[in-house]
């Protein structure tokens, strides 16, 4: 009885419950001597009419009582509250579902028996639980719908807040079915005290009467999105509910689907509606019957009154009575008992009145017994007034799960920007953020970074383009433009590392878009620390899991240091920490498959290694920067083509004052450089200010530092000439 008194556990409550019946923090309900119940409104549906003899009463445990074998139950209350229950070898778990959607599935069988599922979930279109919560994807619903047994995934509510500076909190406010709140807070906390979850800095539970909330707040710059997936994952904020839909249908348990359940109750509705109105027929004939003696005898009346005064005694008036007029004894027991006001006129007009509305009656039910049709629209429209009177809005949402639809197809074509700081946070944000602006302008800011971080990578790409991340390990990720954090323009977005599923110390060498319309023609060109490169068809870099894949295979003493897209036809520039550069050709280089180590770029001397590769175009300057700050530009053609494989030329002079080379670039003079040191003094020029003179030099002093320190980072921004779009943000990053 408490169960059906529960708001939480039934979905449409049987029963009124007045006191202490339990929580879903798994509180249990009061002793019954504290605690009142009467039947919900609802409830009094299931026993409606049970007086007329419409089902069979069996005896019950030790045959002092006799109680229903079955109710009339006017509406499915199978479906509609569901059922659980374990027997030997078997179990059942009926999932509740919305009272306005299954009545208009019964109705919608009744006018068409050959009803097909889809038919039917076009009216039910799944569970309806009364905790509210999430049902995700419609695989499980229609299997279980379709052979009686099912999984159907359902999760909790959950909305993500922002607050505070780059802060965020996720919020729950509806659970899966029969979850206990409590347990649930419970184990979050125990995943977190366990470090099996971490960037959590706050869980608490604030709901109260008007409804449930329960906050989980995270730490500074984590992914809400990643955390609420690891809670889906590992506890009950996602369950699957088990759908076995087994009832008694004569007795024997079966596995029914939902057209069988269906058609059960619409057999059962049938019986109950003959019996009931056989009862109702058999009460009046049985009416009618006395009325027409009462009519005989007020037609009749002197005659009557004389008979009666004339008689001895009553036996002797009813066999008079029954003689003289052709009565039953059931009439002559009817007029004996008649009152002296039933012959005024007005009585006498009623008696005659009942009489016909009776005759109307019967023909009424007799019509009924006779004809089918018309016992479906009984079943019918009792079934609708119910639904008009208790029914309500569904509570539980579908929401299509991975691989029922493409998201793709619900995200919006549109151009993004997206940046990458050298700390490595990304984010991406709308092309129309950044206005456009006469050249020579100021530009606008794009992110807020700490004061030593600088947005490192920048590209115009759409949506639904995927973005390729290649780490130093070799591996490479995969998202989709539309997964990466939408952020303002001064936000400084989500670390990356929330974002792919790194291994520790691995880090994101290069990420950069990849169009459906072009992975045929274009490749990925890799270069290693010991001077390795590899050419691979971005064709050959799809189906990525979310762990990645191998995009390169490395030496154990070997890393990833640079990953460049080509066309095929792309001239390419390495550079090494002893000051060497090789220039070749792309087409020295044939394609290779994912799991391939590549093959020798340049050969590199005893202790030298390769730091850098850039692409280069005719008209460009090669950019050389050293760890001690030194740097200068270099047209291209001073760096002949050479075969792939030798030992290459000096890129610069190199002595103790200029230090091993950190980074070489192409650059056509619009650009901004920027360099950070060992200590995190970042310095920002303009390209064009630095010197052009020719390969075998030092160079000019770029940055001052000191004796302990050392540039250990350049990059190359594109500047204001660029910036009439996307390119401007970077004068104020």
């Amino acid at each position: 009885m408490v169960r059906l008194a529960q708001d939480f556990s039934t979905r449409y409550m049987l029963v009124n419950g007045h006191g202490n019946f339990g929580s879903v923090d798994g509180d249990s309900a009061a002793a019954m001597r504290y605690t009142e119940a009467k039947f919900a409104p609802i409830a009094m549906e299931l026993l409606r009419d049970i007086e007329k003899e419409t089902v069979d009463f069996v005896p019950n445990f030790d045959e002092t009582l006799k109680q229903p074998a079955v109710l009339p139950s006017r509406f499915p209350n199978l479906l509609v509250n569901g059922s659980g229950g374990i027997a030997v070898g078997m179990a059942t778990n009926i999932p509740p579902h919305n009272l306005g959607e299954v009545i208009d599935a019964v109705v919608a069988q009744i006018d068409d028996p050959d009803i097909t599922l889809d038919g039917l979930m076009r009216h039910v279109p799944g569970p309806d639980f009364p905790t509210h919560g999430l049902i995700m994807g419609q695989s499980g619903i229609r299997e279980a719908y379709r052979t009686g047994r099912g999984k159907i995934i359902t999760r909790a509510r959950a909305e993500i807040e922002t607050y505070g500076a780059n802060r965020s909190r996720i919020v729950v406010t509806e659970l899966p079915y029969q979850v206990n709140k409590a347990r649930l807070v419970e184990k979050i906390a125990e995943l977190v005290s366990a470090k099996k979850l971490e960037g959590i800095s706050d869980l608490r539970d604030e709901s109260d009467r008007n409804g449930m909330r329960v906050v989980i707040e995270l730490k500074k710059d984590v992914n809400a999105n990643v955390t609420l997936n690891y809670l889906y994952k590992h506890t009950q904020m996602q369950e699957t509910f088990g759908a076995i839909m087994i009832a008694l249908v004569d007795g024997e348990p079966k596995v029914l689907t939902l057209k069988e359940l269906i058609g059960h109750y619409i057999s059962h509705q049938f019986d109950v509606i003959i019996r009931r109105t056989t009862f109702d027929l058999e009460r009046a004939r049985a009416r009618a019957h006395i009325l027409e003696g009462l009519v005989i005898a007020l037609n009749n009346i002197d005659e009557v009154i004389a008979l009666i005064k004339r008689s001895p005694s009553a036996p002797e008036a009813r066999t008079g009575l029954m003689e003289r007029f052709g009565l039953s004894e059931k009439q002559a027991q009817a007029i004996l008992e008649m009152r002296l006001q039933r012959l005024t006129g007005l009585e006498r007009e009623k008696i005659n009145e009942e009489y016909a509305r009776l005759k109307e009656t019967i023909a009424y039910l007799c019509s009924v017994l006779e004809n089918e049709d018309m016992v479906r629209s009984i079943i019918k429209d009792e079934l609708l007034e119910i639904k008009k009177k208790y029914a309500d809005k569904r509570r539980t949402a579908i929401e299509p799960a991975a691989g029922d639809i493409d998201i793709e197809d619900m995200i919006t074509p549109e151009d993004m920007v997206v940046t990458l700081t050298h700390l490595g946070y990304i984010k991406r944000l709308g092309v129309d953020t950044y206005r456009s602006q006469r050249r020579g302008g100021r530009g606008v800011a794009a992110l807020q970074t700490r004061e030593e971080d600088f947005v490192e990578t920048l590209f115009v790409t759409s949506t639904h383009s995927q973005l390729l991340f290649f780490t130093n390990r070799g591996r490479v990720h995969q998202l989709r433009c539309f997964e990466l954090p939408l952020a303002g323009r001064h936000a400084r977005g989500t670390a990356i590392v929330n974002m792919l599923q790194l291994a520790g110390g691995e880090k994101v060498t290069a990420v950069f878009p990849v169009s459906p319309e072009n992975n045929g023609s274009r490749f990925i060109v890799m270069a290693t620390r010991r001077g390795l490169v590899k050419k691979t068809r971005v064709s050959e870099l799809s189906n990525i899991r979310k762990t990645g894949l191998i995009a390169i295979s490395l030496r154990e003493d070997d890393e990833l240091i640079r990953v460049l897209a080509t066309g095929g036809n792309d001239e390419l520039l390495l550079g090494t920490r002893r000051g060497k550069s090789l220039r070749m050709h792309e087409k020295d280089i044939r394609p290779m498959g994912r799991n391939a180590q590549g093959v020798r770029g340049i050969r590199l001397a005893k202790g030298d290694e390769l730091v850098d590769m850039a692409r280069v175009e005719p008209g460009s300057q090669i950019l050389a920067i050293t760890r001690k700050g030194m740097g200068k530009r270099t047209g291209e053609e001073e760096y002949r083509l050479q075969n792939r494989g030798g030992m290459g030329i000096k890129i610069m002079h190199m002595t103790e004052r200029t230090g091993e080379l950190v980074g070489v670039m192409a650059v056509d003079g619009t650009e901004e450089l920027m360099l950070i040191s060992m200590d995190g003094t970042l310095i920002r020029m303009k390209v064009d200010d630095i010197s052009r003179i020719s390969r075998d030099t030092q160079g000019v002093r770029l940055m001052r530092v000191g004796e302990d320190t050392e540039v250990v980072s350049v990059a190359v921004l594109q500047g204001e000439d660029e910036g009439e779009e996307a390119g401007e943000e970077n004068a104020e990053a």
